[in-house]
């Protein structure tokens, strides 16, 4: 029997083994080389040397409304990034930036995608490691959406970075009488058009495109260091942590594992967000008219459908934890799904608070259209999901805990580990008071951030798939705490918030 040292000495040693050949310096990339293998795939490609991969440099992000032809807000790079980290207290909470990291950096349209919107951003550090992460893209946000919270953090580990749009603009003003128009909220005369509705804009687009961006990233680092990455992973956050879900079931063959942020659950029974959303919106207002009363029938309805309870606002005149997803997610994610899913309800005649899937299904298609889209729980690559147990727009128990569900219920053991399929394990890390929308801490101190873990967690993965490292057990992490080997609190938080 070897001794301790031994035993730590020929870990070492297999870990070292099991490292890429490519971390050795990899042949200097260029343009060139790399639009030589995507020419033809890729539209209006912009390729550029960088000085500088991170955001740090104001060139690796464009501007706001800075593609020609398209209205305002159809494209936001540099609002969507904001998004995933939080902007609004100071100093910003985003991923530090401890290094100048040059590479190539190129841009484009998908050229196989017929509505043109498609889009495709590659990142490739001059210092590059052999991995290639390859991001979703939170609601309808464009490839940018992450620079913050995954490029920063990944480019600077030499990891190549892709992302992509989900195949679909963001939004444009609109008014009231059009048929795909959405109010901002209940309250508000402003419309916006989601292109995400428009005709071919089938929501199966979003997996596709996911999938098709990596085999392009795949393609291009082949193309600019003469071989394709030893491992890939999918990350993403909400609608983009279902993207990594949907990727990893539909096309493991080009990924080795993904990190889910408070993915988006779907499931043609339920849960699903047509399934929870109409029972908030219809008793929020009387949850006001009771003056936020947590016992009024109102506010049991409201947390029957899922919602962790609200939260008052330490803000003067502030707005409470649900009035705040009241007035920016609810209503207009529900409408934005209906619009698409089932354009034929009327969204503001009937109400979109009295919506019943259950009865729509006799007299529409919306049960196979949310069939198309469901997310299967088979996997045959690892996945964690971090998620917050305040999530308030994907409540845990009907999205990342059901999914957890799904995977399981695919598995004989219920073991969390696919038998016969090579590293399909899942782990769900549950932030003890983590939130869907991580600047809402500037407004109810109870809350914590998830980007710490869910870089934490991204290691965790990185060093399961190329070392065989066990993934910590389901867990949740306790305040200030952080994903342990031996957690005090095995499996699911007891409550969904604590502390003052």
């Amino acid at each position: 029997m070897p001794s301790h040292v031994h035993r730590v000495a020929l870990v070492l040693v297999a870990s070292l083994c099991a490292l890429p050949a490519a971390q050795a310096s990899p042949p200097r990339a260029s343009c060139a080389q790399v639009m030589r293998v995507l020419a033809d795939q890729l539209a209006d490609a912009v390729c550029v040397e960088s000085p500088d991969l991170t955001t740090t440099n104001p060139q690796t992000t464009p501007a706001d409304n800075a593609l020609p032809g398209l209205p305002p807000s159809a494209f936001t790079p540099r609002a969507d990034r904001a998004v995933l980290v939080d902007m609004v207290s100071t100093p910003p909470v985003k991923t530090p930036i401890n290094s100048v990291v040059p590479g190539l950096q190129i841009s484009a349209r998908i050229a196989t995608d017929p509505l043109g919107q498609a889009r495709f951003v590659l990142r490739l550090p001059f210092n590059w490691n052999g991995r290639l992460v390859v991001a979703g893209a939170s609601a309808q946000r464009s490839e940018y959406n992450g620079d913050f919270a995954w490029s920063d953090y990944v480019v600077q580990k030499g990891y190549a970075y892709a992302s992509q749009n989900k195949g679909t603009l963001n939004f444009k003003i609109s008014q009231a009488s059009d048929p795909l128009a959405c109010r901002l909220n209940p309250t508000s005369g402003i419309f916006v058009h989601f292109y995400d509705d428009d005709p071919g804009q089938a929501f199966t687009r979003w997996t596709e495109f996911m999938i098709e961006a990596a085999r392009l990233a795949r393609l291009g680092i082949k193309g600019a260091f003469g071989q394709g990455p030893h491992y890939t992973y999918a990350v993403g956050t909400s609608n983009g942590g279902y993207q990594v879900r949907r990727a990893i079931e539909e096309a493991p063959q080009l990924f080795d594992g993904g990190v889910d942020v408070e993915g988006t659950y779907v499931d043609q029974k339920a849960p699903n967000l047509l399934v929870d959303l109409p029972r908030a919106v219809l008793n929020m207002p009387d949850y006001v008219s009771n003056g936020q009363d947590a016992n009024s029938t109102a506010a049991r309805n409201i947390r029957s459908a899922g919602y962790p309870p609200d939260i008052a606002s330490t803000a003067a005149g502030g707005l409470s934890f649900w009035q705040r997803h009241d007035a920016s997610y609810w209503e207009l994610t529900l409408c934005q799904w209906q619009k698409r899913l089932d354009p034929a309800y009327d969204s503001y005649g009937a109400g979109l608070a009295n919506y019943d899937y259950y009865r729509r299904q006799a007299v529409s298609d919306v049960g196979q259209q949310v069939g198309r889209i469901a997310t299967t729980g088979d996997i045959q690559r690892p996945i964690v999901t971090v998620v917050g147990t305040m999530d308030a727009l994907l409540p845990i128990d009907h999205h990342a805990r059901a999914y957890a569900r799904a995977v399981r219920a695919r598995l004989p053991d219920g073991s969390g580990r696919a038998a016969g399929h090579r590293q399909g394990s899942y782990r769900l890390y549950e932030v003890q008071n983590g939130n869907h929308i991580e600047s809402y801490k500037a407004f109810y101190p109870q809350l914590e951030y998830l980007l710490p873990h869910t870089q934490r967690a991204f290691d965790l993965l990185v060093s399961h798939v190329e070392s065989g490292w066990a993934l910590p057990p389901d867990q949740c992490i306790a305040r200030g705490g952080a994903i342990a080997s031996t957690p005090q609190q095995p499996g699911h938080c007891a409550e969904y918030l604590v502390g003052p």
